[in-house]
């Protein structure tokens, strides 16, 4: 299996660097954004195959963005991760569809089975928001 690429996107540039690193580490392919506009710029450049995208963010919040990411690369898996437990904001990240919806702080091994996953799921031809997440 080829290299799955991953964009992680979150406004804190402490937190993006360790998880890239832990990323990288496992032999992900891994790019970085700090805001919605540069996730979305970014993805026209050099697609991926699953963004990781955090749900509070300034300017544009990542519902927004996952919106965004839907309507134009339906190929790019979203699992959205958030420090911020609100469930109203899970059930609409599924809907609009995210593949899984995780609550920081998340293990690493949780984070690379959403990956997979939502990765899978898109070779297979599934949509976005094929798994919903029982977390709380």
């Amino acid at each position: 299996m080829s290299e799955i690429r991953v964009m992680l996107v979150d406004d804190e540039p402490a937190f993006l660097n360790t998880l890239k690193k832990r990323l990288v580490h496992r032999k992900f392919s891994v790019s970085t954004a700090q805001c919605g506009e540069e996730c979305l710029a970014l993805l026209k450049q050099a697609p991926v195959d699953v963004v990781i995208l955090d749900v509070k963010m300034p300017v544009m919040d990542g519902i927004e963005v996952l919106g965004e990411i839907v309507r134009r690369m339906p190929r790019v898996a979203v699992v959205l991760l958030t420090g911020h437990a609100d469930s109203a904001t899970a059930v609409g990240g599924i809907e609009g569809g995210a593949f899984d919806y995780l609550l920081k702080p998340v293990a690493i091994d949780d984070l690379v089975n959403a990956i997979q996953g939502a990765y899978e799921s898109k070779q297979l031809g599934g949509s976005s928001g094929s798994k919903a997440s029982k977390r709380d």
